[in-house]
């Protein structure tokens, strides 16, 4: 599989192929926006409120690795038919596999109440209580995922998609500069702090984490993606992260015009909502709390599902959206406890959710160098992939990204078991 192969059904472009191409849409997209979930939409609203345009340089470099990550693993579904848990597992065995499945069951589980966390602050701020919004949210996604066929939900997930625009029409009624926008968008700003250094690596963070690889090539198999029309589906996977890193571009893009500009102090994203009001109007606000509730309750359903498909696949239990309670017991309620207890978490009043959040940063940042490991070693196992593993060049962008992405977690994990360690890292 050589890099350039990557974009070759553009050249095929009729009325019969982009057909078959709108069939196959939905697991990149899908995968790729539900990373602009609440953790990751307050991190790009601190980049921009905090640091400005000067992190906008990053976004290009992070479209490459995200595109060379979820490629390779949707591709492994197309080819294999198999998740990656399977593959781990059979490749790696059960005890390694384990071992992964826990530290993911944490991490998710840690995602999952932030994006509950998402959905109260939201709502909040259309004068809305948590004591409500959380537990409607909670059977909202409950009903849809354990009644609705796979192409219900999908169909569902891919509208949820359209609603991230809601952040685009924001950042242009920010009235930036555009200019600058463009200027810092090519140019790597060369004034490197810890502050920025960690930023930078939480960017990264958010931007690739470990349950976004096993869910797209869990969907991938789901839907009956083959190695025949895969050329298709990576379409989708390249369409999808741009599509991500689009509105995590105009996330920064909007709260550094307005925020960062003013000198205001934020925290959390429902924070840059209301910052808005005083700088743009209220219609900016409401668009940015619509976005963040769409993207809370978005990745609810889509975190606690990737959870079940992996741990399933791990234990060779039988799993699936179009299946029901008989068939898939294991996996049906394996999602309904990670939405009780992550929407229960919510709703005591006095839930550690600093500390929840810190730890599920921590082992995700432990996690994530070795799936993508995992996955270079599967992908280039010519008896498992055949004329489908890696080329030389892809295998370079590919080991590249790993490298980097393992330094960077690595620091970012260092840091917050020992805060500080950057400064110390940088002679500061």
């Amino acid at each position: 599989m050589s890099f350039s192969s990557i974009l070759s059904p553009l050249g095929k472009l009729n009325r019969r192929n982009i057909m078959l191409f709108l069939a196959l849409l939905g697991p990149g997209i899908i995968t790729a926006n539900v990373d602009n979930d609440a953790g990751g939409i307050t991190t790009y609203s601190l980049a921009g409120a905090q640091f400005g345009m000067s992190l906008l340089w990053m976004m290009l470099p992070t479209t490459v690795a995200l595109v060379v990550v979820q490629e390779m693993c949707a591709r492994m579904g197309a080819v294999t038919g198999k998740g990656l848990s399977d593959l781990i597992r059979e490749s790696f065995g059960v005890k390694i596999t384990f071992y992964v499945m826990i530290a993911l069951l944490l991490t998710n589980l840690g995602n999952t109440v932030s994006e509950f966390a998402g959905i109260a602050a939201s709502m909040e701020l259309f004068g809305v209580s948590k004591y409500i919004s959380v537990p409607l949210g909670a059977v909202a996604v409950w009903l849809l995922i354990v009644k609705g066929s796979y192409r219900i939900v999908e169909k569902v997930f891919l509208v949820a998609c359209v609603v991230y625009v809601a952040y685009p029409v924001a950042a242009v009624m920010s009235g930036p500069d555009w200019g600058e926008v463009l200027h810092a968008s090519v140019v790597p700003d060369m004034h490197v702090t810890p502050s920025s250094v960690t930023m930078m690596i939480g960017v990264i963070g958010t931007t690739i984490a470990p349950w976004m690889q096993f869910y797209q090539q869990a969907s991938v198999v789901e839907k009956g993606i083959t190695k025949e029309d895969y050329a298709f589906s990576r379409l989708d996977v390249i369409v999808g992260c741009i599509m991500a890193i689009v509105v995590a571009f105009f996330i920064v893009v909007a709260c550094a015009a307005t925020i960062f500009k003013a000198g205001v102090k934020i925290d959390t994203a429902a924070d840059a909502a209301m910052a808005l009001t005083p700088l743009v109007g209220e219609y900016a606000t409401g668009l940015f709390a619509v976005g963040l509730f769409n993207a809370s309750i978005f990745a609810a359903c889509v975190l606690p599902l990737s959870t079940a498909y992996y741990i399933c696949e791990g234990m060779g239990w039988e799993l699936g959206v179009d299946k029901d309670f008989r068939e898939a017991p294991q996996f049906f309620w394996l999602f309904t406890l990670i939405i009780a207890v992550s929407a229960g978490v919510i709703l005591w009043p006095e839930a550690p959710l600093i500390a929840i959040m810190y730890i599920s940063q921590v082992v995700n940042g432990a996690v994530l160098p070795f799936v993508l490991i995992f996955m270079l070693r599967l992908i280039n196992d010519k008896r498992l992939m055949g004329d489908y593993v890696n080329g030389p060049v892809f295998n370079v962008i590919a080991w590249g990204t790993v490298v980097i992405v393992l330094a960077l977690t690595l620091v970012m994990t260092l840091d917050i078991l020992h805060p500080g360690f950057i400064a110390l890292l940088m002679g500061r």
